[in-house]
């Protein structure tokens, strides 16, 4: 298990000497078969943390496999650094999966991060597996006007650089921000961002995996050993 760092400095600097590692200029190469939705729900005035882990088949979105931990996060919530928190249970999760999954889908970002070294990517460079993130706001970045219809989109752009796509899932709802995390590109992310989402705004993957931490975290926290909230929060937000 991947060592938490013992300050923010520290922590700033392996997401520079990680980054190195990334890989987002090539597609993908094959489509998946399994496609894995992760995700962590943590404990409002605690740190207490649920880590949850759900692949489904791609073609037919039926669920394979579900995973969920339940933890005490080793660091603090710094924005552009949570990574940190979530990434032991996470891991914990993958580690006990009896299927391997093709790719796995963040909610939180990739490369639209100030460092360039989001979720989706640190989890993907540790893991070694394709990664992509669809956050439900915007972190970095700026974007034009995204159409109104499913499918629709803007480049997310800083300065020259384009970070990910402002895509349109479902017609007149709001976008998601979708960023290539590892080993996948930014057209192959928004491709399957789409595929993944045939009913709702969010991706089925990353929709059950939030419905597994939170029930996850509930189940911690009704049974008494929590660490002192008993409110279920969403992560995924600040990088």
């Amino acid at each position: 298990m991947t060592a938490v760092p013992g300050s923010e400095d520290e922590a700033v600097a392996v997401q520079l000497a990680l980054r190195e590692r990334v890989v987002t200029d090539v597609p993908l190469g094959r489509e998946p078969r399994l496609v894995a939705g992760v995700d962590v729900a943590y404990a409002e005035g605690s740190d207490l943390v649920a880590g949850a882990v759900v692949v489904l088949e791609y073609d037919t979105l039926t669920v394979v496999e579900k995973v969920t931990v339940t933890g005490v996060a080793g660091f603090p919530y710094v924005p552009g650094l949570l990574a940190f928190r979530e990434i032991p249970v996470l891991q914990e999760a993958l580690a006990m999966l009896t299927v391997t999954p093709d790719l796995l889908v963040c909610d939180g970002y990739g490369i639209a991060h100030p460092r360039r070294f989001g979720l989706a990517s640190h989890l993907g460079v540790l893991t070694g597996i394709a990664a992509f993130g669809v956050g439900k706001t915007a972190f970095i970045g700026s974007y034009g006007e995204v159409g109104a219809e499913r499918g629709s989109w803007a480049a997310l752009v800083e300065g020259h650089e384009t970070l990910g796509r402002v895509l349109r899932t479902q017609k007149n709802v709001k976008p998601v921000f979708v960023s290539p995390g590892h080993l996948i590109d930014v057209e192959g992310s928004a491709e399957i961002t789409l595929r993944l989402s045939p009913k709702y705004r969010l991706p089925e993957t990353t929709r059950l995996a939030d419905q597994a931490s939170r029930v996850a975290l509930k189940l911690r926290l009704d049974s008494g050993d929590g660490d002192g909230g008993d409110d279920v929060a969403h992560g995924g937000a600040a990088g």
